[in-house]
């Protein structure tokens, strides 16, 4: 008895094919569209800021005549925002995904937790700009400084630090963990010297991306009232300082034409920045995976 009729599965074949092909068209066409756009930016942001980009560029301060401006506060700024937001953000992000997988017993409580932490990940930038104005800059009375402006920061990262830690906690083999319980190894000796290690190119992925969204923010820091033009650079934590995607907007805003080719440089700069964070993220994330 025949089951399969040759017939009908190949015209059924011919139909899928014919649709494959439309949809393998669709997607190259989205692609490509995507890659254009993305090409045509940075032909023009480059194309427009590559003749700004000199020694004085890094050396001056801002000012209102497009020859005369530079970024020296603003590139400060943003590294020392960094170097706050950094520490801050992954000790406390790494610590709680240990936590929460390690120690915490799975029960409605953590689950609540969880989920608050999820959708804490996709709040606007600008709620958490309100909390730091509340909290740090008016309870703490830490004004409108470095100190303020870190934490505020670290709060917007932190739910994507968190969550980018537990996923890859949770990918470390349950095996693993076994093997060390059975050399006699404690919980914390444990989590120290397998899992932490074998987690590391995952938590350093999230941890990096979601820096990269600090180093672009400027929603935040207009809310917490951070100058956008500065003659001076900061001297302390307490300090007031800018950052290079608020002195980018000041210039972008301004309506003479040679600033819009001023902001092209500082986002030329930024973009270099960026580069360089991911790509250390990159070369310790392929480090480790070769070890473990």
């Amino acid at each position: 008895m025949k089951y399969i009729d040759d017939t009908v599965v190949m015209k059924r074949m011919k139909s899928r094919l014919k649709y494959n092909s439309i949809w393998k068209m669709i997607f190259l066409i989205a692609t490509t569209l995507a890659l254009l756009t993305l090409v045509i930016l940075l032909v023009r942001i480059v194309t427009q800021g590559s003749g700004y980009l000199n020694w004085d560029f890094f050396n001056n301060f801002g000012s209102r005549f497009p020859e005369k401006a530079g970024i020296k506060a603003a590139l400060i700024g943003s590294v020392l925002l960094m170097l706050i937001i950094a520490p801050v953000s992954m000790i406390l992000g790494v610590g709680t995904a240990i936590y929460l997988e390690e120690y915490a017993k799975k029960n409605k409580f953590t689950s609540f937790i969880q989920m608050n932490i999820s959708n804490l990940a996709g709040v606007p930038s600008i709620v958490f700009g309100l909390l730091g104005l509340t909290i740090f800059v008016r309870m703490l009375v830490l004004g409108k400084s470095l100190l303020a402006a870190g934490f505020t920061m670290s709060l917007l990262i932190l739910p994507v630090i968190i969550v980018a830690s537990q996923e890859a906690i949770r990918a470390v083999p349950k095996e693993q963990r076994e093997a060390s319980y059975g050399m006699g190894a404690t919980k914390w000796q444990t989590i120290t010297r397998v899992v932490l290690p074998a987690a590391i190119p995952g938590i350093l992925t999230g941890s990096i991306l979601a820096l990269s969204r600090a180093v672009g923010e400027t929603a935040p820091l207009v809310v917490l009232g951070i100058p956008v033009i500065l003659q001076f650079l900061p001297d302390g934590l307490l300090s007031q300082f800018t950052t290079l995607p608020l002195q980018i907007y000041d210039w972008a805003k301004r309506p003479q034409e040679a600033f819009q080719y001023v902001a092209s440089a500082g986002i030329i700069v930024l973009m270099i920045l960026l580069v360089i964070m991911n790509s250390i993220a990159i070369f310790i994330r392929n480090k480790f995976q070769k070890r473990y």
